[in-house]
């Protein structure tokens, strides 16, 4: 990113002057605050620019504005402090919609303008804030939370050894030199890895049909029943069955399956892998919850 050292303004006193022969990241490390004239190679170089800046300071940003061109470009896009919006009295409050009272009208923004050569530059700049910055709390902000991957493959071998999450979480505390160190918590920590030990049932699925299965299958294939309803075992695994009628009337089971979630790569595979079973010939039908 560069700066446009041309034609210092201010306007209205909201807006700060544009950056003279400053760069846009201080030698020594420190963050540099936004300034009207700074260049950016794209959209995302500005969001993690502000977000870092926001993060030092302690508070929220979110994308507010933005206007895309007929070409697909975006011609120019505004990042604000979360806390925007107006408070607003609770005889005015709809009880139908959620309460606006954490917004308190800060006018902390910065907008950014598609220039000619492609690049992005700050063309609006206003720092101050209505309400109290805490730079400490700032990593505990949704925004700035993350688990690097080295830390999250130590949190899943941990727990592979059968290590409790307290206790793992608690060993990272330790190494990384205090809580304050951590850009996460012990919920995040205990998130992660209940999404790994999902993924990790999910390979293990399993689908099931003998050859009484396949038999009963080619015989009375056309319309069949899928139910994901019929029992959650301990592993939080819901149990899948395809199920047809013979021509008695009575219920027949053409397979079934053990699924750990019910997201759509999920069924896709649930599906192909039955059909597999069954000569990877389709039914006519298929009723489901």
């Amino acid at each position: 990113m560069d700066i446009d050292s041309n034609n210092p303004t201010l306007n209205g006193g909201e807006e700060v002057e544009e950056a003279e022969n400053n760069p846009s990241l201080n030698e020594s490390g420190e963050i540099e605050e936004p300034k009207k004239g700074i260049f950016f190679t794209s959209k995302q170089e500005v969001h993690e620019f502000y977000a870092k800046y926001a993060k030092n300071l302690g508070f929220v940003i979110a994308y507010r504005t933005q206007n895309v061109g007929a070409d697909g470009k975006v011609k120019y896009f505004g990042i604000e402090c979360t806390r925007v919006q107006k408070r607003t009295k609770k005889s005015e409050v709809n009880p139908l919609k959620p309460s606006l009272s954490s917004k308190i009208d800060c006018k902390a923004k910065v907008r950014a303008t598609l220039q000619p050569d492609g690049r992005y530059k700050l063309t609006t700049v206003v720092l101050e804030h209505t309400h109290d910055l805490i730079p400490s709390d700032s990593r505990h902000f949704p925004m700035n939370k993350r688990i690097r991957t080295p830390v999250k493959r130590k949190l899943e071998i941990n727990d592979e050894a059968g290590i409790g999450v307290l206790r793992n979480f608690h060993s990272i505390v330790v190494e990384a030199g205090g809580y304050e160190a951590l850009t996460y918590d012990e919920r995040d920590a205990r998130n992660h890895i209940e999404n790994v030990r999902r993924l990790r049932w999910s390979h293990t699925k399993l689908v099931l049909a003998d050859a009484r299965s396949r038999a009963a299958y080619k015989a009375f294939r056309d319309v069949i029943s899928f139910d994901t309803t019929y029992l959650t075992n301990k592993y939080d695994m819901s149990f899948a069955l395809f199920v047809g009628v013979n021509h008695h009337g009575q219920s027949i089971l053409f397979g079934c399956g053990l699924l750990s979630n019910k997201n759509t790569e999920t069924f896709v595979w649930l599906f192909k892998d039955w059909l597999n079973c069954m000569s990877a010939t389709p039914p006519k039908a298929i009723i489901t919850d």
